[in-house]
């Protein structure tokens, strides 16, 4: 029987995307590639969602790369403006299950420093409760299985029990190979009749 629903954030219920800044900041969709490929990589930001502090990520970044600046401390500095706001149809999902017998969780990779602007603005987080694993707290990131293995003993779970959505593959895999019942969450799917294919097989 499924008794656990764990979201990802960003990509489920968030639309957060570097481009919706830097778009506008270089009017020019060439040097902002190259710019997000070879400069502010996602490895770059990945290691802020492992821990890493937000200035200290700036400052090694300046470092390598000093004649970007202005363009590498512009990151941080309109971090808000990529976040775009909710999934709507996915978080009209979550709503629903809030109002179940399903435990909701989040696990979610983000930095300690801008998950808490994302808490005071987005109602729909109060549907977890304090049930929400931040990598940036834990310092570890998916698709590492310790951060699951945080999630399981903290709020003691069973993978059998539960299904795991994320936007992204790699992360679906690992869920796999530790036991959950994963859903690779796409634009083009819907979410609930996901859910209720694995609620329905699972007994």
């Amino acid at each position: 029987m499924i008794k656990n629903i764990i979201f990802d954030f960003g990509g489920v219920v968030m639309d957060w995307n570097q481009r919706y800044f830097y778009k506008d900041y270089f009017r020019d969709d060439e040097k902002m590639e190259f710019f997000l490929k070879n400069i502010a990589t996602d490895e770059w930001n990945a290691e802020q969602d492992r821990g890493r502090s937000l200035a200290e990520g700036t400052e090694i970044l300046v470092e390598k790369h000093p004649t970007w600046e202005t363009e590498i401390r512009a990151f941080y500095e309109n971090w808000t403006t990529m976040l775009r706001g909710e999934i709507s149809e996915n978080v009209a999902v979550l709503r629903a299950l809030g109002e179940t017998d399903f435990e909701l969780f989040g696990l979610t990779n983000w930095s300690h420093e801008t998950f808490p602007y994302a808490l005071a603005n987005y109602d729909f987080f109060e549907v977890f409760g304090d049930k929400i694993v931040v990598s940036g707290e834990e310092k570890l990131i998916k698709p590492d299985p310790k951060i699951w293995q945080v999630l399981i003993e903290k709020y003691r779970i069973l993978p059998e029990e539960s299904i795991f959505i994320d936007d992204n593959a790699k992360n679906i895999e690992v869920a796999k190979s530790l036991g959950f019942h994963t859903i690779h969450c796409t634009p083009n799917i819907n979410l609930s009749e996901e859910i209720e294919k694995i609620t329905q097989t699972v007994s």
